[in-house]
C-alpha cells in the first residue's frame, strides 16, 4: 500500500494563526461539547425514513460545524445519478463527513475506522466498505463489492491514494478501485477538496498523517478559528474500458492540472 511522505513539517506549514490561549479553550471545550452532543444522535441516521438523503446531508454539515468547519461548494451541478463512483483527494477523516455532506453514499475507508470511539458508529451507519491496508489479497473482493454496489444503483466513494496526505502535498491516484467503474460500466465523479483557513491560506489543521492520532487531528481542528473546506465539483468521467487510463483522467480532474508524482509533490509542500 502506498505510503505518505507527510509528517509534522507539513501540519505546521498550514497551521492556524496564534490566539490568545484562553479564547482557544473556550473554543475547543464548546465544539467538543457540540459535537458529542450531536454524535449521541448517529442512530437516528439508521431509521429508514424519507428522505434519508437529504437527512444525512444535514446531519453531516452540522457535524462539521460543530468541528469549526464550514463547506463551500462550486463547479458543475450535482448530478442525481444512481450509481455513480465518488473519488477525491484524501486528507482526513473528515473527508468522509465533507462528502457525506454533499454526495452521502457508502465509503470505501480503512477497516480499523469503524472501531474508532463515536466517530465508528457514524462510519457503520453510512455503509463504510472496510479496506485492510495490511491484506492487500482481500483488495480484489473489495472492488467486486464496490463494482456490486455500483451496479445496484448506490454511490460509493473512494480515496484511490489509498492513503491521507497534508493537503499541500498529495499522492498519486492508484487505479485498482476504478476497475469497479469499469467493471460496472458506471460514471466516476471526481471531487477538489480544498482545505484553507478564514483568511483563504492553505490549511493542515484537519491533516490526518504521520503518526497522528485521532485526538490529534481534531483537537487542531477545533481550536482553529474556522477551516473552510471547498468542493469543487468537475464533469463526470466515463468508465471506459482502461483503469489506468480513468484514474488518471480522474486524478487531473481532482488536481486541475497535470498532476506531478508524489514524491515531488511532497517536495513542493517543504
Amino acid at each position: 500500500m502506498p505510503r505518505a511522505l507527510c509528517d509534522d513539517s507539513c501540519v505546521r506549514a498550514g497551521g492556524a494563526p496564534p490566539a490568545r490561549r484562553v479564547i482557544v479553550t473556550v473554543r475547543a471545550t464548546l465544539r467538543i461539547s457540540a459535537t458529542l452532543m450531536l454524535l449521541l444522535m448517529v442512530p437516528l441516521l439508521a431509521v429508514p425514513l424519507p428522505g434519508r438523503g437529504r437527512i444525512q446531508r444535514a446531519y453531516c454539515r452540522t457535524f462539521l460545524r460543530c468541528l469549526g468547519v464550514r463547506i463551500t461548494v462550486s463547479g458543475g451541478p450535482i448530478r442525481n445519478l444512481r450509481g455513480v463512483l465518488v473519488v477525491s483527494g484524501h486528507v482526513s477523516w473528515i473527508d468522509i463527513f465533507i462528502i457525506g455532506s454533499v454526495l452521502p453514499g457508502a465509503f470505501v475507508a480503512r477497516a480499523d475506522l469503524i472501531d474508532w470511539p463515536a466517530v465508528g458508529l457514524a462510519a457503520r451507519i453510512m455503509k463504510v466498505i472496510p479496506i485492510d491496508r495490511g491484506s492487500l489479497r482481500r483488495l480484489p473482493h473489495v472492488v467486486a463489492q464496490v463494482a456490486d454496489r455500483l451496479r445496484n444503483g448506490q454511490t460509493v466513494v473512494a480515496f484511490p491514494e489509498g492513503t491521507t496526505w497534508c493537503g499541500l502535498a498529495y499522492g498519486q491516484f492508484r487505479p485498482a478501485m476504478f476497475q469497479a467503474a469499469v467493471d460496472s460500466g458506471r460514471p466516476v465523479q471526481p471531487l477538489r477538496l480544498t482545505y484553507h483557513h478564514r483568511d483563504g491560506r492553505p490549511s493542515t489543521v484537519a491533516a490526518f498523517v504521520g503518526d497522528d492520532t485521532l485526538w490529534q487531528s481534531l483537537s487542531r481542528t477545533v481550536r482553529a478559528r474556522l477551516t473552510v473546506v471547498d468542493v469543487e465539483v468537475t464533469s463526470l468521467e466515463l468508465p471506459g474500458a482502461d483503469r489506468r487510463e480513468l484514474a488518471a483522467r480522474c486524478e487531473v480532474a481532482v488536481r486541475g492540472q497535470i498532476a506531478p508524482r508524489f514524491e515531488h509533490a511532497h517536495g513542493l509542500a517543504g
